[in-house]
């Protein structure tokens, strides 16, 4: 049996003030090297401003409200990549559509695919009679939106592959394709200019940098005075890692021996399936744009509206979000990280950052397993004082559907800084799909909180006693297109009555532990195994649908186990479930969540003051707000339901905004309130005329449900063709379905109300719409509902593809009520609302 366990790190400096954590024994199946790696931070060397550009996704957004509000805002995404509105290549994603969700929550520029105009993949060839008057319409469309400036037109896709073939290696099929090319490129150009005379126009964006086209498409571009004001291409191949500095490399000089200024560089299609949703992988393509300051998105393989498998439904963070908000927090300029190894596949890699006005330091790392030093120079003591805390955090791979909690903090430690400005931070037993992040900040009077990190183990199901089951091989360098995968395989194939794993594993004390399964379900509904422990206490296993078998999620359940060995069988019950791998954790005391979120790390506005002047809490000092100064906090909820958020500091009182309503508390008092599940924004602001000096924002609870009110959706009054519809699967065993697509098919509910005031209205629905296969991507169509309270004005909301129609997601919508009876009605004059199995409501003030 091969077991990994889940490792602290480990932080040492020239002297250690306060205890850190032991360092625990190395996993069996994590390769020891004999000597740690080494990774320098030189935070005298900057390599400009942070520019957040590699954080990006192809079809990213699928609609306004798909990924929420909520999971975008925290990115401060850069660009993205879409279709034309109305485009057939896909059902949705439409530009013009998307973007109002996207500028809404700080996005800067859209790019527009242009050719996605055409249904067929590759796009049909039907000559540039039948494109231009398409690229017409839509430089009308675009010049005539809001915020036309922000939008970028990508007038070529992978020109390269498809209607030139560049990429021929017959001289004449090369010469033909490259002459007709440009061509169609100038009259397309010239074309969107005399629209919209101030365009942004990206290409060639070909499939690949290409070394044989660039150099004449650039001579040739700048004689015709139709060069493009973004250079883009696509970096897909685990090669990519390797190759990339040369191919930038090898481009700046192009420029420069054609004769043309820097362009912006976008690489807007970068990364396959095994990078995506990993943090450790994400890393290694994140550092090698940003050093370089070129902007990038991330692929589109699956599904739309996910920002490319980092968002879990529509609101619920997997391990990639939390990697790319530690992305977006980064702030002041980035400096220069020299890795053990440079240009390399699946290598420990990082980037870091460097802020004086915020006295903070940050780095993210990871890549490859076993130890590394980092270690940090030039940390200036007039700034930082000769004292400084060393936090180190983990962000673990939960595969692309299942739910990660905030990033653990792993160690939290004083540290000296050196007489040459330098410390360093041994991080011990990495994780190869784990990301890390170390920020440094100045020590102050006090002992910083020590980081509480429970035992945990690891167990691949390739490695347990498997009856009636196969192992597959997942995705690895060598089949970049193949899912992420714990060890690169898992076991599928447990279809028969007496399909079975077992798993032999070993706790180090008696006491309740989480066991977590990453499975995979594509069977057409929740599938079910039986799980036992050493063949008694029999309890089921129920597992959502995913994308496909191989689109991981992560069902969590309760065990108790006593001190020493068992045995962990998962064994066929109901439908069909692949299995990656199990964690074992010690469950917390109390058996609730309990995460402090940082002040100094929360995102600010206005001019609040960081104060590092003590250590206390969490270590990582306090922000002073005053006046008009805010912070807003990202709070994880693993459950819909109420929880308790604790402001911790001194002061004037503290004003605290959720879901559209505000409510004034004291630092230290705990206020009651409703988190919807998965990311909850938290805005915090001084309630008086008196500064708010804040340490952290606490929350704590397992999602509270006392206070919900409940209502079957069949028990309303339904119009027209709605109807009610029996369901094994819906929790009153029916459903409300054939909502929509007319005026009078519409769901009223009478709902009571305790009291005036901001409610959340937690949706659970269903929807499986899909348009046509494409040949990877897969269609799937979010569901429109327009929700009124009392007869009022309707919300327009979109209900996101739950991969099957036995699956029910719940979705949080605000919404105001008056005391008593209130009528909400669902409707959908024009298509087909989602169908809908029953409502919570609960105030947002518990």
């Amino acid at each position: 049996m091969r077991k990994r366990r889940a490792l602290a790190a480990v932080i040492a400096g020239a002297a250690l003030v306060a205890a850190a954590l032991p360092a625990a024994s190395y996993a069996d199946n994590q390769p020891k090297a004999a000597q740690a790696q080494r990774l320098s931070v030189d935070l005298a060397a900057s390599e400009g401003p942070v520019l957040h550009g590699a954080n990006g996704a192809l079809y990213g957004l699928s609609d306004d409200g798909v990924p929420s509000d909520a999971a975008l805002a925290p990115l401060k995404l850069t660009t993205v990549s879409q279709k034309p509105e109305g485009g057939a290549q896909h059902p949705n994603g439409d530009a013009l559509t998307v973007s109002k969700s996207f500028f809404r929550n700080g996005g800067d520029a859209v790019y527009i695919l242009l050719q996605d105009t055409y249904s067929q993949w590759p796009y049909q060839d039907l000559g540039i009679d039948d494109y231009l008057p398409k690229v017409e319409k839509i430089a009308k469309d675009v010049a005539g939106a809001p915020n036309s400036e922000r939008f970028v037109y990508v007038p070529f896709n992978e020109p390269d592959l498809i209607w030139y073939k560049l990429n021929s290696s017959d001289p004449a099929t090369y010469q033909k394709g490259r002459d007709r090319f440009f061509a169609e490129w100038k009259t397309v150009y010239q074309r969107i200019r005399s629209i919209d005379p101030t365009a942004r126009i990206a290409g060639p964006n070909e499939a690949g940098y290409d070394t044989r086209f660039l150099p004449e498409f650039l001579t040739w571009a700048k004689a015709n005075k139709v060069l493009p004001d973004v250079m883009t291409w696509h970096e897909l191949s685990s090669g990519s890692l390797r190759d990339f500095q040369g191919h930038y490399d090898h481009y700046r000089a192009l420029e420069k021996s054609v004769g043309i200024s820097p362009l912006p560089i976008s690489i807007d299609e970068y990364a396959n399936r095994r990078d995506l949703s990993v943090p450790g992988q994400l890393v290694q393509w994140v550092s090698m744009f940003e050093r370089n300051k070129v902007y990038a998105n991330q692929a589109y393989w699956d599904a739309a509206g996910n920002l490319s498998g980092n968002v879990v439904r529509s609101n619920i963070p997997n391990g990639g979000w939390w990697f790319f908000r530690w992305y977006a927090g980064m702030t002041g300029r980035t400096v220069k990280v020299t890795p053990p190894t440079a240009n390399a596949i699946d290598t420990l890699q990082g980037l870091a950052s460097y802020d004086p006005s915020r006295k903070q330091a940050q780095i993210l790392v990871g890549g490859s397993a076993g130890d590394a030093d980092v270690a940090v120079q030039h940390v200036d003591r007039e700034l930082f004082g000769s004292r400084v805390v060393a936090t180190v955090s983990e962000a673990e791979w939960s595969g692309y559907e299942g739910a990660a909690a905030p990033p653990r903090v792993l160690s939290r430690s004083e540290l000296k800084v050196g007489a040459d400005g330098s410390v360093t931070v041994p991080l011990t037993g990495m994780k190869t799909m784990s990301a890390y992040r170390i920020t440094l900040t100045p020590a102050g009077t006090g002992t910083p909180r020590a980081a509480e990190v429970p035992w945990s183990a690891s167990y691949e199901a390739e490695s347990a006693a498997i009856t009636d089951g196969q192992v597959y091989t997942q995705g690895t360098v060598s089949n970049a297109n193949g899912y992420a995968a714990s060890g690169t395989k898992d076991v599928g194939s447990l279809n028969k009555p007496t399909s079975k794993v077992a798993f032999d594993v070993d706790v180090p004390k008696t006491g309740t532990y989480d066991l977590a399964v990453f499975y995979g379900n594509q069977s057409g509904a929740p599938s079910t195994q039986t799980l036992t422990v050493d063949g008694q206490s029999a309890q089921p296993v129920t597992y959502p649908s995913t994308l496909n078998w191989t689109y991981r999620g992560i069902q969590h359940i309760s065990v108790r186990l006593s001190a020493g060995s068992h045995t962990l069988t998962l064994a066929h019950d109901k439908g069909e479930a692949t299995l990656d791998k199990i964690d074992l954790t010690a469950a917390a005391t109390p058996a609730t969540s309990s995460v402090s979120y940082e002040a100094t790390l929360a995102d600010p506005s206005g001019s609040p003051r960081y104060d590092y002047s003590s250590a206390a809490g969490t270590g990582t000092g306090s922000l002073v707000l005053d006046g008009s100064d805010t912070a807003v906090f990202d709070v994880y909820a693993p459950r819909d339901g109420y929880y308790t958020l604790t402001p911790q500091g001194s002061g004037g009182r503290v004003e605290l905004s959720l879901h559209g309503t505000t409510m004034a508390t004291a630092p230290g008092r705990a206020e009651r309130l409703f988190l919807t599940a998965g990311n909850n924004r938290v805005t915090a602001a001084p309630a008086t005329t008196s500064a708010v000096r804040l340490s952290s924002l606490d929350a704590t609870g397992a999602g509270d449900t006392k206070g919900l009110a409940s209502y079957e959706a069949e028990s309303g009054t339904l119009g027209g063709a709605a109807a009610r519809t029996a369901s094994d699967y819906a929790s009153g065993g029916a459903y409300v379905g054939f909502l929509g697509n007319g005026a009078a098919n519409d769901l009223e509910l009478t709902v009571q109300a305790p009291s005036a005031g901001r409610y959340m209205l937690i949706v659970h629905y269903a929807n499986n719409q899909r348009a046509d296969g494409h040949d990877y991507n897969t269609n799937v169509i979010s569901r429109t509902a327009d929700i009124s309270v009392g007869g009022g004005a309707a919300r327009r909301v979109a209900f996101k593809n739950t991969w099957t129609w036995n699956d029910y997601w719940g979705q949080g919508v605000p919404v105001d009520l008056a005391k008593g009876a209130n009528k909400l009605t669902f409707a959908n004059p024009s298509s087909y609302a989602p169908n809908i199995d029953r409502v919570q409501l609960a105030p947002v003030k518990g």
